[in-house]
């Protein structure tokens, strides 16, 4: 009997024991601090990363997602510049849908960060109108007589509807026989709407390889260009490089008619764009006529693009024209100031002295396009309007953004040009 009472007590003693030695080895496997061994005060447990070290954390974070959109950012602007060329080449329907893409999956923010040697966020992000009110008159089944209408070409959507599809429509009117059709020849353009909008432009080998691919036997040029300027040339070289596909291809006038080389001596093409386009402009201000607008104190500035080519005489022509017909209060202009009386300047200063005090400018032009939305009528403090402004001479400043394209009586030239080389 006691032997089994110390067997008891003996086996109680070694399980303490245990149980003792195993809570001693729980806490010995929890680490110790070096102060905590030296008898001073017990460490601190410890705490999530924070003050400057999160501060510093999140910084990177952002600074990493910065660099992330700038990154996604510049591959979209390097897009648009390889498309922003003047030569179309096997890969630039491919180039133009690849851009699209890139700039469809970027976010809102990423978006205003584009920026290239000519890519910005208005590429693709500018409203210009709606592209399925126009027609880019590159279908098949032409027949044996075109009328091909060449154009420099606009981006914006409405001013291409209204301007360059305006006198295609008012051509094709007139020439029911005849089956018209489109050629831009800035390549630039035509990507930009390509890639945009999806709508195809024909250039001029486009569209005179469709000419002789269907059989077209005679071929009629009609440029919408101003004056017998570069593009103009540009445009002869492209057409003499297929003449000898057609039995017959002529060449119809531009607005203005010939050249000449006298700045007084003009015709009857720039006496009629003279009259059609301050009775527009006129009658949208809304005075009953030039003379009313003269007595208010208003002068009309009507902006064209200007060249250093020899057809620049056309813009003095056009100052001589408005002088013959009596119109005392309009001013012709030009982007490029070239020739020199045209600059800003010195329009500015030649409607100061004349004495006028309300301005109104206007496009000098086919397409209400770049230029007139942007250099005549822009915020940036070189666009005509702010310079005007700057210069504290006018008591008001305001702009008409209309395209010569769109106005019945230029149309009307244009006809009558095409009407003419058809007849002979």
């Amino acid at each position: 009997m006691k032997k089994r009472m110390i067997a008891a007590l003996l086996t109680g003693i070694m399980c303490c024991g245990l149980a003792l030695t195993g809570c001693a080895g729980k806490e010995a496997s929890a680490p110790v601090s070096e102060e905590a061994e030296g008898g001073g005060e017990p460490a601190e447990a410890e705490e999530p990363e924070s003050g400057e070290n999160a501060e510093e954390g999140e910084g990177n974070a952002e600074e990493n997602d910065a660099d992330a959109d700038q990154k996604a950012a510049d591959e979209v602007a390097a897009l648009i510049d390889a498309i922003y060329v003047q030569e179309r080449t096997e890969e630039t329907d491919d180039q133009c849908a690849a851009a699209k893409a890139a700039w469809d999956a970027l976010t809102d923010a990423q978006k205003e960060m584009v920026e290239g040697e000519n890519a910005d966020p208005d590429y693709f992000g500018r409203d210009t109108g709606d592209a399925s009110k126009d027609d880019p008159r590159n279908q098949d089944d032409i027949g044996e007589n075109e009328i091909l209408v060449v154009s420099f070409g606009t981006s914006f959507n409405d001013s291409r509807a209204a301007d360059i599809k305006g006198i295609e429509d008012a051509i094709q009117e007139a020439n029911p026989d005849w089956s018209v059709r489109r050629a831009f020849t800035a390549q630039i353009i035509i990507n930009h709407v390509q890639a945009r909008d999806g709508e195809y432009i024909d250039n001029m080998d486009q569209a005179l390889e469709r000419a002789a691919d269907n059989g077209v036997k005679n071929l009629v040029i009609q440029p919408t260009h101003l004056m017998h300027g570069a593009e103009y040339d540009e445009l002869m070289e492209s057409v003499e490089a297929y003449r000898d596909k057609f039995e017959t291809v002529k060449v119809a006038e531009p607005l203005l008619g010939e050249v000449g080389t006298d700045a007084a001596v003009v015709n009857a093409d720039k006496k009629a764009v003279a009259e059609a386009l301050t009775a527009e402009a006129v009658k949208d201000a809304g005075y009953d006529s030039l003379e009313a607008a003269q007595e208010d104190g208003v002068a009309f500035v009507f902006l064209g693009h200007g060249t250093s080519h020899t057809a620049k005489v056309s813009y003095s022509q056009m100052q001589s024209q408005m002088g013959e017909l009596g119109y005392n209060n309009v001013f012709i202009g030009t982007v490029e100031g070239e020739p020199e009386e045209t600059s800003c300047d010195a329009v500015m200063e030649a409607v100061a002295q004349g004495g006028y005090k309300k301005v109104i400018l206007r496009p000098l032009m086919v397409v209400a396009g770049d230029h007139a939305n942007n250099d005549m009528a822009g915020d940036d403090e070189d666009s005509w309007i702010s310079m005007f402004k700057a210069s504290g001479n006018f008591d008001s400043v305001d702009t008409q953004i209309v395209g010569l394209g769109s106005i019945d009586a230029i149309q009307k030239l244009y006809v009558a040009h095409a009407a003419d080389v058809i007849s002979e």
